[in-house]
């Protein structure tokens, strides 16, 4: 199995007067290399049979801009949010085959935590709009190896932007 980890690309500044994190949407800038992102997966073949995205508002839409390009609709989970963790992982890819793809957008530190541990450890970091793939070698206990961390620059090139 194929697990993609993305984190939501470049969003408003936390330090707003009235600061809601829930709500915080992308900027321009995060939604223009997130439209770059999308088109690199595209190149790159990258075919989820599910994507699931965090609540809040810059994760889904980042998931949204995604979809489009990938031909799939996003299914937003409370796991996929702040404390994502192997669990939701084991729990959300439970009914499928072991050859699908899967998709996952949501924050940080969770997704950086989640491959480490996916891993065996070791220190992955996780820029605003990058990704990375784990590719699933045992199921019990979940374990895999990590094979892609893709910056957003590289996305950007992928893309041809």
């Amino acid at each position: 199995m194929k697990l993609y980890f993305f984190r939501h690309g470049q969003a408003e500044d936390a330090q707003m007067p009235d600061f809601d994190d829930f709500t915080r949407r992308l900027t321009d800038k995060g939604r223009e290399r997130t439209e770059a992102a999308g088109k690199a997966l595209v190149n790159l073949g990258v075919k989820p049979a599910r994507l699931y995205s965090s609540q809040r508002a810059r994760a889904r839409e980042t998931a949204e801009i995604l979809s489009k390009h990938l031909g799939i609709e996003v299914i937003v989970r409370e796991e996929v949010g702040f404390g994502f963790h192997i669990p939701a992982v084991e729990a959300l890819i439970a009914d499928l085959a072991a050859d699908a793809e899967v998709m996952f957008v949501g924050h940080e530190p969770d997704l950086s935590a989640t491959i480490s541990a996916l891993i065996g450890g070791g220190e992955v970091v996780m820029k605003k709009g990058g990704m990375a793939r784990v590719d699933i070698a045992d199921e019990r206990p979940i374990r895999g190896t990590l094979v892609w961390l893709l910056a957003p620059r590289v996305l950007d090139a992928i893309a041809g932007t």
